[in-house]
């Protein structure tokens, strides 16, 4: 009874499988070349193997590699199967998407218990669990979008996004300096370090941080469509208008993280500094920024999607005819829905990529605090 509880996905997983069985043919009868006996037999059989292994084996290893090759090899089955015959898939089809997702669900809860002993192997299955859950994701909304028959208007499926990023690579790359390598960056590196530089002198000079912290909660709450256009007129339709609705939207960030952050340290650690003659300055360098360093960060982090963000929503309202903004809102009028979803799905690669830098500079800055070492 244990062994169903822990692994009730592959008991679920077999019911599913047992219902599309009772409830064939798989596709409507306009379906223009329905799958064979065998594609369907080969599915079945890879999604009892994957549950029953879950029910049946021991080892973890061997229980999530299993799991893993049942459960994308049917899904790759199911996909060809449903190759031209778009809209008509039936219940059956979407019973064995589901069993397989529920495999796919078994495998991950197998990998995230595993202790590898190694630190390579850790890593691997660190980055493993969630490259499983984004691949399910896009396999739902593969099989969503293609077995309802979606229209593509509504929402593209992710075969057609992927097609259309892969032949539009040099106007995706174009877009991507524009809007990233020049406005994000510039903006992002400006505004933080700005941010930065006040926030000392913010904590140095008392008028200074009692009559910026109130300002910097009031542009916070400033929408970007109304500054975007403004910035526009004051420094054209190039990317540096971009840049700088991206110095605002990070400025106040880093300001507002870096004073709170100069506050983090103990009364004892400082009373210690002073019986030790330190100045402000040996004092801030010493004790105060490092223990800042957490704060620092979280805004460097927050600051990473909001350059995004706002550089997109910038060039909305003018740019040259390149970048992600100007794409997006042009495609957009020509209802060429599958280069909006590319440039989206660039875009958020690009904002993982770089929150995903900025979040690995951080444990390598702050390896000595708890939530890292914790982690």
């Amino acid at each position: 009874m244990s062994m169903l509880l822990r692994s009730w996905q592959a008991v679920a997983a077999v019911i599913l499988t047992v219902l599309a069985l009772i409830r064939l043919p798989m596709f409507g009868d306009g379906a223009t070349t329905p799958p064979g006996n065998a594609t369907l037999a080969i599915v079945v059989i890879l999604a009892l193997i994957g549950a029953f292994s879950a029910l049946l084996v021991s080892k973890r290893q061997a229980v999530a590699a299993i799991l893993f090759v049942t459960a994308h090899a049917g899904a790759w089955l199911l996909f060809s199967a449903l190759l031209g015959n778009e809209g008509q898939a039936r219940a059956p089809f979407f019973l064995l998407i589901a069993a397989l997702w529920l495999l796919a669900w078994a495998c991950v809860t197998q990998l995230s218990a595993l202790r590898p002993e190694s630190r390579e192997a850790a890593t691997l299955v660190r980055l493993l669990i969630p490259a499983i859950f984004g691949a399910w994701v896009l396999i739902l909304w593969e099989a969503a979008t293609r077995g309802f028959g979606i229209p593509f208007i509504l929402l593209p499926p992710p075969s057609a996004i992927g097609a259309r990023i892969a032949n539009s690579l040099p106007v995706l790359a174009a877009d991507v300096r524009q809007t990233i390598f020049k406005a994000v960056l510039f903006g992002y590196v400006v505004g933080s370090g700005a941010g930065f530089v006040v926030a000392i002198l913010a904590d140095r000079v008392d008028f200074l941080r009692r009559g910026l912290l109130p300002i910097g909660n009031f542009v916070s709450a400033l929408p970007i469509i109304g500054i975007a256009p403004i910035m526009v007129i004051w420094f054209g339709f190039d990317w540096q208008s971009k840049a700088a609705v991206v110095i605002i939207m990070t400025f106040f960030p880093m300001l507002v993280n870096t004073v709170a952050g100069l506050t983090a340290a103990g009364h004892m650690e400082r009373d210690l500094m002073r019986t030790y003659a330190s100045n402000y300055w040996q004092t801030l360098f010493k004790l105060r920024l490092p223990a800042a360093m957490p704060f620092i960060f979280n805004a460097l982090k927050i600051n990473s999607t909001l350059a995004l963000i706002g550089a997109i929503v910038a060039e909305f309202f003018g740019t040259p005819i390149v970048g992600m903004g100007f794409r997006i809102s042009t495609e957009i009028g020509r209802l060429n829905l599958d280069m909006v979803w590319a440039e989206i799905a660039v875009a958020a690669l690009a904002g993982s990529v770089f929150y995903g830098a900025v979040a690995l500079a951080e444990r390598a800055t702050t390896f000595w605090h708890p939530s890292i070492r914790g982690g």
